[in-house]
Parts: C-alpha cells; structure tokens; sequence
C-alpha cells in the first residue's frame, strides 16, 4: 500500500514538472508571434486583416490540444490505477 502512494506522488509530482515545462513554451510562442505580427506592421505589411480572418483556427488548435492532453491524461490515470 504504501509503495503505491509513493508511487502515485512521484507521478503527480511528475506531471506537475511537465506542466510547469509546458506553460513557459506556451507563453514563448505566443510573444514570438506577437512580436512578429507587430514587426510586420511597422513595416507597413498588414497582417491584422489575416489574423482576424484566421483567429477561430487558433481557438480549434487550442481545443484540440486540450482535447488530446486531456484523453492522454485520463489514460495515463487509468493505467496507473491498474499497477
């Protein structure tokens, strides 16, 4: 018994240290493209009329990555349930 717990806390602590690795390359792309499209308008490139065009694939690549992580981490609980 207490060899599993042991094991379940190494695996949350785990999945903690992967978010936190996750958030700041999230953070990382979203000010790198940013600043892209606000470099591109300083050059009189108009790239705003192509993101409010395009914004809605950005909120379908957002489900889909939750959705994907989501499922991934429901398996990952199921398997460990089983050990």
């Amino acid at each position: 018994m207490t060899i599993s717990l042991e094991k379940r806390d190494e695996s949350r602590e785990e999945k903690m240290a992967n978010r936190r690795r996750k958030d700041p390359l999230v953070w990382g792309i979203i000010l790198i493209i940013l600043g892209i499209i606000f470099f591109l308008e300083n050059i009189d490139i108009d790239v705003w009329d192509t993101v409010a065009h395009l914004w809605p694939v950005v909120l379908i690549v957002w489900g889909a990555w939750k959705l994907y992580y989501g499922i991934k981490e429901r398996q990952e609980k199921s398997e460990e349930i089983r050990d």
